[in-house]
């Protein structure tokens, strides 16, 4: 498999906030003439945010998901100074540099889990990456998914890896079972877990977690609460990656069993 590659583009116009949750992401224009889902390194989990949508999303493409695009997104110091509400005027000051974008699909609408039923293989697999990536926010409430060309696509991957907001007991993290997962919003369908563990397992070699874990930015770890430096950071996530993936038995059993107790 090719080392994934991230292209770089500048913002250049601030359409409109996306005004769900707390760190207000935007849909803005870039330089390259396409619109981007904007999240902001000033918004609340900061670059730690940022760090788990590249990694959610590069894992979940690496293994055949529907993702936009990402793209790392720049904002210079004059971006924003026109903007006429003083809350998002703070962020973008609080966000040069750069930021996350996701390509925007015009025309998309958001999953509706009553409305659209998905075949067990996919459930299975989107399920599997979830409690890989231990994200804890593809819910009833809050699929983060959407309906684009008759197709599924995941979107918002930035409350995965919760082990990075406290930076400690990674290896105890990493084998988490993560018993969230009994509230994913696929969970019912996905009974070809093992099936998908074993393909997904010879998928995510070590060269393919080292390639992802590389793409993340000097610039989004320089973190003030340790003295690591951005190569050992990095090598932390990939540690932590290689570790729960040998260790997926662990929260594969875990969702088992939670849809055992639900179906």
């Amino acid at each position: 498999m090719a080392a994934p590659e991230i292209r770089q583009v500048k913002v250049t116009r601030y359409i409109t906030p996306l005004r769900e949750g707390g760190s207000l992401p935007a849909i803005a224009e870039a330089d390259d003439g396409f619109k981007y889902v904007i999240k902001f390194r000033g918004a609340g989990h900061g670059v730690k945010a940022l760090i788990a949508e590249l990694l959610g999303g590069e894992i979940a493409r690496a293994l055949g998901l529907k993702v936009p695009e990402i793209v790392y997104a720049e904002l210079d110091e004059a971006f924003g100074r026109t903007e006429g509400d003083e809350e998002i005027q703070d962020l973008l000051r609080e966000s040069r540099g750069l930021n996350i974008g996701l390509h925007f699909l015009s025309g998309a609408i958001n999953f509706d889990p009553v409305a659209v039923q998905v075949d067990r293989e996919l459930a299975s697999k989107i399920v599997w990456l979830d409690a890989f990536i231990t994200n804890i926010d593809r819910t009833f409430r809050n699929t983060n998914m959407l309906l684009w060309h008759k197709e599924l696509w995941i979107i918002d991957n930035g409350a995965s890896f919760y082990f990075h907001h406290s930076w400690n007991q990674w290896e105890k993290q990493a084998r988490t079972p993560f018993p969230y997962i009994k509230d994913h919003v696929l969970l019912p369908q996905a009974d070809m877990l093992d099936e998908t563990d074993r393909q997904f397992r010879s998928i995510l070699t070590d060269e393919v977690l080292r390639a992802i874990t590389g793409l993340i930015p000097d610039t989004w770890l320089q973190w003030e609460q340790t003295e690591e430096s951005p190569e050992q950071i990095r090598e932390v996530y990939f540690s932590f990656l290689k570790t729960r993936l040998a260790n997926s038995g662990i929260f594969i059993n875990e969702a088992k069993n939670a849809r055992d107790a639900t179906v």
